[in-house]
């Protein structure tokens, strides 16, 4: 597996990895998605996991306010270390002590159990409940080490 920035040549894998996972992802709008998308490559905040050149894994975030935006893995290519190896590519890019956030389902919701365990045995801790797209979810943080 290799891992490094996204490029616009990824885009249209990216797009069916995503169209595979967004019923996951409450209040995506596909069309505003898809220009963040390209902001974020163009402010190298888009990584992407390959295998033998296939994108198998897609991860964005703010390298402003240090938020993870978004993650997902190919159903097939789950519980291999894809998405821990993108969290960990991702906080490479920032100096020790950077405090990251992340949001994701609440504790009661099922949707996001598999999210939550990952982001718990990274290091993330719980923090506040919010509201996003009319959806209760909670905030994660994770300072750098």
């Amino acid at each position: 597996m290799k891992i490094g920035l996204a490029q616009n040549n990824d885009i249209d894998g990216w797009i069916k990895l995503l169209e595979l996972v967004k019923d996951n992802f409450p209040g995506l709008d596909m069309d505003e998605y898809k220009k963040g998308l390209s902001i974020r490559i163009l402010e190298q905040g888009a990584l992407v996991a390959k295998e033998n050149g296939v994108l198998i894994g897609a991860l964005l975030f703010s390298r402003e306010s240090k938020e993870l935006e978004f993650l997902a893995v190919h159903p097939q290519y789950r519980r291999l270390g894809t998405a821990t190896a993108l969290i960990r590519h991702m906080f490479a890019f920032f100096p020790k002590g950077s405090c990251f956030t992340v949001i994701t389902y609440r504790e009661d919701d099922p949707k996001g159990k598999a999210a939550r365990e990952l982001y718990k045995r990274i290091g993330f801790t719980p923090g506040e409940l919010i509201i996003v797209f009319d959806y209760p979810c909670k905030k994660f943080i994770y300072i750098n080490e």
